[in-house]
């Protein structure tokens, strides 16, 4: 089968990218194919299943009409500017019915400064079950296509198994890519990635302000709906936030148990600026640089352009809350005029009690008992329920489509994690089918709603690099 490869992004100047081949691996094997997305993209799961596929999705064979690239790019990372990263573990084969497909951890590229370029299982599988989960919430997100073990090992702090990761999206443009532009001063460059960057995700956009206002509405509704599942991004370096509007990079990502508005996992988040509740306020920290690298596109005059830019970013706050409320409304199953105060005194309550974040908003759909029981005192919570109850009648079909029942738990993924280290693979099936019905009642697979008993409690994660 010949895969229709567009290479736009190929056809980009010399500066944006790094022309660059897969490095073949010994003895690659499937571990899954999303045969779903396949189709979406009009690619037969048949072929990728067969050899010829096999050799593709391990980079072991160049598809016909692939022009594999590494894509250059800077970041700030933890506030410290870095004017030059790019792809060091990722290689851009080319794009499919207009979404990028892209391997991780298939060899080194120009950008990798010293790394090896390989990822290892667990943030292969991590990534898979992660995003798939998040599409199957209706949160915009790259996706999975396919998980490979390499056949190698790799060495972290110990020699690990390899695995290479196929992820789509609708493109891999990031803020940091504005940024490598603007800290060279190649205004060309800067000029043809608005050019791009608008033709692919705002087509009705004219120029670089178009870009910055479509961004910034994108962003903050994609963060709204972090917060409204409870999910940790861990690292929302400027490289890792993209110009699409989708959920990129799930490296040291988790999805909170218990409440805790500081919340954070990652290990390498030492001072918890990635926290849950920090995510609304860098987001708008990285449209700021994303502005800021702008600013020549935005007007020649640098005054003018820092007003308007400055225009566009002071929306966010209002984007932001507007989005959070509506979603934390419908979670609770009323109009959004009536319940604001509702939201944040539930919030406030279930973060001083330590109440899951998950099960609460899905157990005050089911009843008094059910509710009450995620609390130890119940006398607080039983108080907000009737403030609740005298709000309105609440609409739980409408809960029940926010509300999910099933979250990527950390101890799940772990344990997934571990067999596969293992060579079982059958608990990463069965979690990613949980997972692809999160708002669907599922008996027989109850024991994946619980939370982790004190010995399965995951306090940090870790970056795939």
């Amino acid at each position: 089968m010949k895969l229709p490869f567009q290479n736009t992004y190929a056809n980009l100047p010399a500066s944006f990218f790094e022309s660059v081949h897969p490095t073949p691996v010994i003895q690659p094997s499937i571990i899954t194919v999303n045969e779903e997305l396949a189709r979406e993209l009009g690619i037969d799961p048949d072929f990728l299943h067969s050899e010829e596929g096999l050799a593709i999705l391990s980079g072991n064979a160049i598809p016909d009409g692939a022009e594999p690239l590494a894509m250059a790019y800077a970041s700030h990372q933890f506030a410290h500017f870095v004017p030059q990263l790019g792809d060091g573990r990722a290689i851009l084969l080319g794009e499919i019915s207009g979404k990028d497909i892209q391997l991780k951890g298939a060899g080194p590229t120009p950008y990798s400064r010293r790394g090896d370029g390989r990822s290892a299982l667990g943030p292969v599988l991590r990534e898979y079950l992660v995003s798939e989960a998040m599409s199957a919430m209706g949160i915009p997100t790259t996706r999975a296509l396919a998980a490979i073990s390499s056949g190698e090992l790799v060495l972290r702090e110990k020699p690990e198994k390899g695995g290479i990761f196929t992820r789509v999206a609708s493109s891999h443009l990031r803020i940091g890519t504005a940024q490598f532009f603007a800290a060279r001063g190649d205004l060309e460059s800067l000029r043809a990635l608005v050019d791009y960057a608008n033709q692919r995700h705002y087509p009705d956009a004219k120029n670089a302000r178009d870009l910055l206002r479509n961004v910034i509405v994108r962003q903050a509704k994609l963060v709204a709906q972090w917060m409204g599942v409870g999910f940790i991004h861990g690292v929302m370096n400027t490289d890792n936030m993209s110009l699409s509007g989708e959920t990129i990079d799930y490296g040291p990502c988790a999805f909170m148990d218990r409440f805790n508005p500081a919340q954070k996992f990652s290990s390498i988040d030492r001072q918890g600026r990635y926290a849950y509740q920090n995510q609304p306020g860098i987001a708008q920290w990285n449209l700021t640089r994303l502005a800021e690298a702008l600013l020549p596109q935005i007007d020649k005059d640098q005054e003018k352009a820092i007003e308007l830019s400055k225009a566009e970013l002071e929306k966010f706050p209002a984007i932001f809350e507007t989005a959070h409320l509506e979603i934390f409304s419908k979670k609770i199953g009323l109009p959004e005029n009536k319940n604001r105060d509702l939201v944040q005194s539930l919030l406030d309550l279930m973060a001083e009690q330590k109440a899951d974040f998950t099960l609460v908003f899905r157990s005050l759909g089911r009843g008094e008992q059910p509710f009450l029981s995620n609390f130890n005192d119940d006398a607080p919570a039983r108080e907000w329920l009737e403030r609740w109850e005298a709000a309105g009648q609440a609409d739980v079909s409408v809960m029940n489509r926010v509300n999910p029942a099933f979250i990527p738990r950390n101890h799940r993924v772990e344990e997934v994690i571990e067999d596969a280290k293992k060579g079982d693979f059958s608990t990463f099936m069965k979690l990613h089918r949980v997972l692809q019905q999160p708002y669907q009642e599922q008996p027989e697979f109850e024991d994946y709603q619980k939370t982790p008993t004190p010995d399965e409690v995951v306090c940090a994660t870790f970056c795939g690099t």
